[in-house]
């Protein structure tokens, strides 16, 4: 982990006033990087708590609130919810921001939209953002189609397909070189690498679940093609105790292989679709030949095409998601899965070739 290099950021941290955009993930070894970073002296002036707090325990969509870390005392602010870009305010007793937090790989996963703002604000206000970079457990995975300026969100901030196959630390470099922050303003950026000979290749177990409905590593393999069901009438498991990991629906036939009944739990105290009976499928062992890393649309198309209630199949919210508007008239049009990725082709090999100049590590 770049969070392990210590000799090689103590040093820009040293006689600055230091914040952290941090979450349960940040530790070295069991021992939260702000405690290890308070146990060193280092002037600790904010914690920027993002998606499900700097703890890591809320639940998704829940507002973070500002308050203070009561093992350090360090003030905590909110950078999920209202305010998702630092103000001002914020960053005035901050010198330099390190950013440690692990990321899935995957567009529509928000803590790399809160990178993005991140280093945006740190542009405008002349701060330094450091990124100790992580894995990407889905680091093979380049797929997708590309994000569409109109469909921006905080889903979705950057040109970027829905697996981009990046790092932390690549992706900060890919937004500051390619003029992504606002004004095309690049921000100091200093990566700090994984070492030992990491390749996107290389396995990684996440030792600490990134968000509270991403429990397994089968989950996070999963999530890149489970996620688009977030913009539909399908549950993807939340309220269960394997989110991510099943689909279904009431409006799924009854003969699907597999039923379960979403019900609040702590990481979904109101899960969609709770209490109502849903038929669908467990995707909780992999299928015979399966990769470790991939990204699929058929259980979107089967889905689809299954549903006694297609008016009301997609939300709204399916194209912020999916960043185009094209995927949703495909599924309609009955269009199968390799005429859909043909459609991808074009924007995906442009990316692909962008993605090179930016990469810290070799494919294998």
């Amino acid at each position: 982990m770049g969070a392990a290099q210590l000799p090689r950021y103590l040093p820009a941290l040293q006689g600055k006033r230091v914040g952290l955009v941090v979450n349960q993930t940040s530790r070295l070894g069991s021992t939260y990087l702000v405690d290890t970073l308070k146990a060193l002296r280092v002037n600790l002036t904010a914690i920027f708590a993002p998606e499900h707090g700097f703890r890591g325990e809320a639940a998704d969509g829940a507002t973070i609130t500002d308050g203070r870390d009561a093992r350090t005392g360090v003030p905590v602010r909110s950078v999920y919810g209202k305010t998702k870009k630092p103000t001002p305010e914020m960053l005035a007793d901050v010198d330099v921001l390190v950013f440690d937090i692990q990321d899935v790989g995957t567009r529509f996963y928000t803590f790399i939209s809160t990178l993005h703002y991140i280093m945006e604000a740190a542009a405008e206000q002349g701060k330094t953002v450091i990124v100790l970079d992580r894995p990407n457990p889905n680091g093979l995975l380049v797929d997708g189609p590309v994000l569409e300026a109109k469909h921006r969100s905080f889903v979705g901030l950057d040109p970027l397909p829905i697996c981009h196959g990046l790092t932390v630390g690549e992706l900060a470099r890919m937004i500051n070189g390619e003029k992504w922050l606002a004004g095309g303003q690049p921000c100091r950026l200093q990566v700090i690498p994984i070492a030992g000979g990491y390749t996107h290749a290389t396995p990684y177990a996440l030792p600490v679940r990134p968000s509270p409905n991403l429990p397994t590593a089968r989950a996070v393999a999963l999530y890149p093609s489970v996620c688009l069901f977030e913009g539909t009438t399908v549950s993807v498991g939340r309220g269960t105790d394997r989110p991510f990991e099943v689909i279904g629906s009431p409006s799924q036939p009854a003969t699907r292989p597999f039923q379960f009944t979403p019900r609040p739990n702590a990481g979904s105290p109101t899960p969609p679709l709770n209490g109502q009976r849903c038929y669908g499928f467990d995707l909780h062992q992999p299928a015979a030949g399966e990769a470790s890393q991939f990204f699929t649309v058929k259980y979107l198309l089967d889905f689809y095409h299954q549903s006694t209630n297609k008016e009301h199949f997609f939300t709204k919210y399916f194209e912020q998601l999916a960043g185009t508007d094209s995927l949703r008239a495909q599924v309609v049009a009955g269009r199968s899965e390799a005429s859909i990725r043909a459609s991808w082709e074009p924007g995906l090999s442009k990316f692909k070739q962008l993605r090179k100049k930016y990469l810290l590590y070799p494919e294998r």
